[in-house]
């Protein structure tokens, strides 16, 4: 065995390392979800398909050190609670907002979302925007797009308090993974939002 570049061998009890069988959707780019929406969002953006972004968390800032008149530094600050959603902007001339969450199990409880942000996304929906929420179920490795007034009905009346893979593989719309975009959830908008439109 030769080592490149250098041409030197290899000891010969070198052991080599067993690739993981895990089926975690980022298990061998050790990327989230937020970040592969941001790098698809980055993409749409740099060929002028889209323009959307990540919503900044909003932060409390507690206490400021001024050491001096141009150096001053915060010192103490607290993430507030998000006001809406994660992302919003356009495409196609519609208005897009949603919300993005990662799940190990095979089922998303409803504890991960609060009850401002399924409000808000009934807003977008009532007054024509598209509103939506991308759900990754790590363990499968598979991410989904399911509809604002899927998620907001079973939110507000399913005694169960979460939505399972399965039923959010039957109503949701599988997001097709890979290098530009990573995540192509505009395929599955043009298809389930604006299919007619094309038409």
């Amino acid at each position: 065995m030769v080592n490149y570049p250098n041409l030197k061998k290899a000891p010969a009890n070198m052991s080599i390392p067993k690739k993981s069988t895990s089926k975690h959707y980022t298990a061998f780019r050790g990327m989230s979800l937020e970040e592969d929406i941001n790098l698809s969002n980055t993409y749409y953006l740099s060929v002028d398909q889209a323009v959307i972004y990540k919503k900044p968390t909003p932060i409390q800032i507690v206490k400021v050190d001024y050491p001096s008149r141009n150096k001053a530094r915060i010192v103490e600050a607290y993430y507030q609670a998000p006001s809406t959603t994660d992302y919003n902007g356009i495409y196609k001339g519609r208005y897009i907002d949603f919300e993005a969450k990662e799940t190990k199990s095979l089922r998303f409880p409803f504890r991960n979302i609060s009850e401002h942000q399924i409000n808000h996304l009934a807003r977008v929906s009532r007054h024509g925007g598209i509103a939506f929420i991308i759900i990754a179920f790590t363990s499968v490795g598979e991410v989904y797009l399911l509809d604002a007034s899927i998620m907001v009905e079973r939110f507000f009346h399913d005694k169960k308090q979460h939505i399972s893979y399965d039923e959010v593989k039957e109503s949701g719309h599988l997001i097709k993974q890979g290098y530009q975009p990573r995540l192509a959830y505009l395929d599955v908008i043009d298809e389930f939002y604006l299919k007619e439109d094309t038409l």
